[in-house]
């Protein structure tokens, strides 16, 4: 049987490189709002506290948020369209942090930025892991080339705030997401949200994200991906201010993040293989017992030079855990379902779990400074334990 994707044709550039180009668009944005946007935020006049708040809105809300722009994006007929749209808005949500006056009204433009950005994530892998099994190539490709984008960004703006004030910081989110934008219109593959055309309505996309919702092995395995993912939470947004606070200057903060990166990149690119010999219940696993280890040696802030070991192991944190769940999600769910289900697994693991505790760290990080990562490697470890029950049910409910 053809598929959307099959019957359309699509002239000029390969699949997979298209795939990268666009991917290294929309991380141009994130290796920048990432690890600054608590230096910007700082910058204002905002508190740990307040800074914690401003970043977890979005993502405690993702849980409702994700899901029904996955519904409302699965009522187009090409599924780059919504992509278009979401990433106008978030260019123009991120543009609402440079007018911003006070507390009540940077969450409001941060939660319109981040919350459309965010969604654009699960959408495109959704075709990315269909083409990657249908054109054979390794999905981690174009995933790793946005993760290289990711590093140029962040070293670039490390370098750029030597000699320029934050407010840089903003101006480059925004201007990154409008590129984005045209890239979606340009480079993402024409595919049809629905393979034969008809749309299904509106009540019947709900009826099939409520399937979802009643299995147990799927919720096990989004809960489980969302603590290994959400113990990131005190890292991504106080790691900046915690290491300048020991002297560590911004270009080399920026390079520490681009190590994490890079070693990130190499996982995907290089070690595909491996992953379909373990498996995913394996690899969360993996990605669990290296967050535990992680973070409870950040609590005691490492000099320098043991920095660089510590942050090879985003690697494992970060990338096996996400390829894990990313795999998992699309076994357990039936391709109608695809971008709900990966918007479920989204809201859950770079959502809701990672805005609780983002929520919880700015008061950590104001009583405790980095002591303030011990919350997260406990964190990491229910999620280690998740993983564990997950592989062994998986034994008898996933083929």
């Amino acid at each position: 049987m053809q598929t959307g994707a099959d019957k359309t044709k699509e002239p000029g550039l390969p699949t997979l490189v298209r795939l990268c180009l666009f991917y290294a668009a929309i991380y141009l944005s994130s290796g920048v709002s990432l690890p600054y946007i608590g230096t910007y935020l700082r910058s204002r006049g905002m508190t740990g506290g307040e800074i914690g708040l401003i970043l977890a809105v979005p993502l405690l809300l993702k849980p409702f948020t994700g899901p029904v722009l996955a519904v409302w994006a699965d009522g187009f007929t090409l599924r780059r369209t919504p992509m278009v749209v979401l990433l106008v808005g978030a260019g123009l949500g991120y543009a609402g942090l440079l007018i911003a006056p006070n507390l009540w009204w940077f969450i409001p433009a941060w939660f319109v930025g981040q919350t459309l950005l965010s969604t654009v994530s699960p959408l495109i892998d959704v075709i990315t892991l269909r083409r990657a099994r249908t054109e054979s190539f390794n999905y981690g490709i174009p995933r790793g080339t946005g993760s290289s984008a990711f590093i140029a960004a962040n070293l670039a703006m490390g370098a750029i705030l030597t000699f320029a004030a934050p407010t840089i910081i903003a101006i480059w989110i925004a201007a990154a997401c409008f590129i984005g934008a045209t890239a979606a219109a340009l480079l993402v593959p024409p595919e049809r949200v629905h393979a034969e055309g008809a749309k299904p309505d509106r009540s019947e996309r709900w009826k099939g994200l409520s399937e979802l919702l009643r299995n147990r092995t799927f919720v096990l395995a989004v809960v489980t991906a969302g603590l290994i993912q959400g113990a990131h939470a005190f890292y991504y947004g106080f790691s900046a201010i915690l290491w300048r606070k020991q002297g560590i200057s911004e270009p080399m903060i920026g390079v520490l993040w681009g190590v994490g990166v890079a070693a990130e990149v190499g996982f995907m690119w290089f070690l595909e293989p491996l992953r379909r010999r373990w498996g995913p219940e394996r690899f969360l696993i993996l990605g669990a017992s290296a967050a535990v280890i992680r973070w409870s040696l950040y609590a005691f802030e490492p000099p320098l030079w043991a920095l660089f070991p510590l942050q090879m192991l985003h690697a494992m944190t970060f990338a096996a855990s996400f390829l894990a769940s990313l795999r998992l999600i699309e076994k357990l769910a039936p391709p109608a379902a695809a971008s709900p289900a990966q918007a479920i697994n989204s809201a859950l693991s770079s959502g809701f779990t990672l805005g609780i505790a983002t929520l919880a760290s700015g008061p950590l990080f104001d009583a405790l400074g980095a002591k303030g990562y011990l919350a997260t490697a406990f964190m990491a470890l229910l999620g280690l334990g998740g993983a564990i029950l997950l592989s062994r049910r998986s034994r008898h409910q996933i083929v």
